[in-house]
């Protein structure tokens, strides 16, 4: 049972997450919540201009706007400036590779064949054959992307669900994390994206894709089982020589463990552990969970409906905030579809009558839209959440089943990082309502036969 006290060591109750993922110690001096798209932006340009020897980017793709221009200017200059700065980019192949200016056009500047940097497109093995050959541009992301979302310059690392474009600068509602000084979670995720980067293309300065040549399977010329049974392989062996026991210094006061969803590969533990988390989480406690996308399967609202005894305050985005609100063409009904997922999940929720332990929230704000993700767990007879989670996953049936994704799960004892959790919270809560739908709402037949039909593609 947890106490109040200062005392209570919770990085003890959550020991059993070293059974699922690596874990690394942090000074809890050295994380910091950035607070806002403007603070995100400048905070990367700064650590450009200042890393000394590695810069490492994961993301689904970078924009073609003037932002992202200043961006890679400042990353070129930096390597101008400091020939031994290496630099290492992992983008999706398909979304960065949409329209005639693309993310591929707006790296050439930094491929210079003097510098030593490399840019990665993954391409999912799931796009394949006939599929791969009907599906337009943009329509073909759907069958999956790379998500996950890591700026790491040294040994610091800005893990988030923010990508790197101009609405994520300025007026999307996101979360960062800035962890500094860690090293050895910077190498494990530096040598991730380099691993992941083997299994996928390499851009040229000819704006050609290549394929690394110790690297003998196409992403989807090759069987499909034997490339995906392969980087299973590789990958697993290498997460798993990472996970290994936090040292016993009687000074560490936070652990973080990095976890990873490849559903490609058929790695699933970032959603196994999150469920466990939901499971095992004491009476009366309280986990604030934000998707900027609802659509959570079974095995979380199973959880959260028949398993768990905590408290659940849910919080996604109302239509208005919904990034796709101004999509032209069919994508121009996905808020309409995550209306009715939803006004559905609310629906279980009054039939059940869970309604006092499990509630939902719209976050709406004038000018912006949401994209925030991740939880906070708040211990019963406890004000203040001492485990975050951080990181790409929206916590919905794409993630499990489409997309590559790591999140950071941080516990900590300080009670300074846990009340910039907890403002970090309350910042994002402040501009929501609580959700109580205006009877049942109908959405177009067609599109709920797209959802019953293509449920964990949204």
């Amino acid at each position: 049972m947890t106490t109040n006290g200062d005392k209570y060591c919770y990085l003890s109750e959550f020991k059993w997450l070293q059974k699922f993922g690596p874990s690394y110690s942090v000074k809890a001096e050295n994380i910091t919540a950035l607070k806002s798209p403007s603070e995100f932006y400048r905070t990367l340009l700064d650590r450009c201009r200042t890393a000394k020897h590695r810069i490492v980017i994961a993301s689904l793709y970078l924009g073609i706007g003037n932002l992202e221009q200043e961006l890679v200017s400042t990353i070129k200059d930096a390597m101008d400036n400091r020939r031994k700065l290496s630099v290492r980019v992992l983008l999706d192949a398909n979304r960065g590779s949409r329209g005639k200016v693309s993310s591929r056009t707006m790296l050439m500047p930094i491929l210079n064949p003097s510098f030593d940097c490399r840019v990665y497109l993954y391409h999912t093995p799931k796009l394949r054959g006939l599929l791969r050959w009907l599906l337009p541009e943009r329509y073909n992301e759907l069958i999956g992307i790379q998500h996950m979302k890591l700026y790491m310059f040294d040994d610091s690392i800005i893990i988030c669900g923010a990508n790197l474009s101009q609405d994520y600068f300025t007026n999307r509602q996101d979360r960062y994390i800035l962890i500094e000084d860690c090293k050895p979670l910077v190498d494990f995720y530096t040598g991730l994206v380099e691993l992941l980067g083997r299994m996928s293309f390499q851009l040229t300065n000819k704006n050609t894709l290549t394929l690394d040549p110790t690297w003998k399977y196409h992403p989807y010329k090759s069987p499909y089982q034997t490339y995906a049974s392969e980087a299973r392989k590789q990958l697993m062996q290498y997460y798993n020589t990472h996970i290994k026991h936090p040292t016993s210094e009687k000074d560490i006061d936070t652990i973080v463990y990095p976890l990873i969803e490849f559903p490609p590969f058929d790695i699933h533990h970032d959603s196994q552990t999150t469920n466990l988390l939901m499971c095992n989480a004491e009476p009366g406690s309280t986990m604030h969970m934000a998707t900027g996308y609802f659509n959570i399967p079974y095995i979380y609202t199973n959880t959260m409906f028949q398993k768990s005894l905590a408290n659940f305050k849910i919080l996604f985005s109302h239509p208005m905030a919904n990034s796709f609100q101004q999509a032209k063409g069919p994508a121009g009904f996905i808020p309409t579809a995550y209306s009715y997922l939803t006004n559905t999940f609310f629906g279980e929720i009054e039939k059940l009558k869970l309604h006092e332990r499990i509630s939902c929230f719209e976050y709406q704000r004038t000018g912006w839209t949401f994209h925030s993700k991740g939880l906070w767990y708040t211990p019963n007879n406890y004000e203040l959440p001492v485990l975050t989670a951080v990181g790409s996953s929206n916590y919905g049936a794409r993630s499990l089943n489409c997309d590559l994704e790591s999140q950071l799960i941080i516990v900590t004892n300080n009670k300074k990082l846990q009340q910039n959790f907890h403002t970090e919270k309350s910042d994002i809560f402040k501009s929501t309502s609580l959700y109580i739908p205006e009877g049942e709402f109908k959405a177009p037949l067609w599109v709920r036969f797209v959802l019953r039909m293509f449920k964990n593609y949204f």
